[in-house]
């Protein structure tokens, strides 16, 4: 079950003046994945928009409905790939990659690009899964979800790979790299056994489901021991 936790108002996190703009800006966990409607052949290094899937009701639907020229939207991700272990508390880091976009979000109107960016979005979950639930979304479905569409207006990325990075003075001093370890711990996501639900009825997990599990486990391995940019001793190549 899903848990909202608030902190208790004070002088700090509590708008005095221009209360309406309270909101704004607030930070929300969603669902989204880039593409194009206009052009769904689009590749990640052409211009896309940002399809983000949410309630009808929700505080950010209700804001981006009452906003004439689209609300201002920030998108943050980012992703940890390994553990940089220096020889130095300071030195220490992370492989990772990170990206924000900045743009203007507006309700989709047209029920043809609202199907085309839910099944977009639910792809992204687990691939060829909106062809594998019961599709269409009926009317009240339909009428509960709302998608924003972002119209990217700017964007940064930014991401870490490699070894240890020590300074001079530290590599050179046989003390202490003779006593301290030094190297990168992967990290990758791992999707683990599916657990059936008390209701389900099929018996055998499906293919897309066990294809789209096996290919992210070994996509994600990869690339977080690639990110490491040195060879991995024998004994630990699998």
């Amino acid at each position: 079950m899903g848990r909202t936790l608030t902190y208790p108002k004070g002088g700090s996190n509590t708008v005095n003046r221009y209360k309406h703009r309270g909101p704004v800006p607030t930070i929300l966990p969603m669902i989204g994945q880039m593409g194009s409607f206009e052009y769904p052949s689009a590749a990640i290094d052409e211009p896309l928009e940002c399809y983000l899937h949410g309630y009808v009701s929700s505080r950010i639907m209700n804001l981006a409905r009452s906003s004439d020229k689209g609300l201002p939207i920030c998108i943050a991700a980012s992703k940890v790939d390994g553990i940089v272990l220096s020889l130095t508390p300071n030195s220490h880091s992370y492989n990772y990659r990170s990206a924000i976009l900045h743009g203007y979000a507006n309700l989709v109107t047209s029920d043809e690009e609202k199907v085309w960016a839910m099944k977009l979005i639910t792809n992204s979950v687990v691939a060829d899964r909106w062809d594998n639930s019961r599709v269409p979304p009926d009317s009240a479905e339909m009428s509960s979800t709302v998608i924003l569409k972002v119209t990217i207006v700017d964007g940064s990325g930014k991401i870490r790979d490699g070894g240890v990075s020590d300074e001079r003075k530290d590599k050179d001093n046989e003390e202490v790299t003779g006593r301290i370890w030094t190297g990168v711990v992967p990290v990758w996501e791992t999707f683990g056994e599916p657990v059936p639900s008390a209701e389900n009825k099929v018996a055998d997990v499906p293919e897309h489901i066990r294809s789209y599990i096996a290919d992210k486990n070994t996509k994600n391995r990869a690339y977080a021991e690639g990110a490491v940019g040195t060879e991995l001793p024998a004994e630990e190549q699998h």
